[in-house]
């Protein structure tokens, strides 16, 4: 997989996530939400694929 398509592939699960917490309904759950993005936006490998792209590498 491409660094582009490792950001895309991320974007578009945080996407997903924060669409489920959008959704109408009580709010208890914002700390599920924040680990799933963190979990989503901090693997190593999008990392590092980030840092490539920012750096032109």
């Amino acid at each position: 997989m491409t660094d582009e398509q490792l950001a895309l592939q991320a974007v578009s699960d945080a996407q997903r996530i924060l669409e489920e917490y959008l959704e109408p309904r009580p709010r208890n759950n914002e700390r599920i939400i924040l680990d799933k993005l963190v979990e989503v936006l901090e693997r190593p490998d999008l990392l590092v694929a980030v840092h490539r792209m920012q750096h032109g590498s």
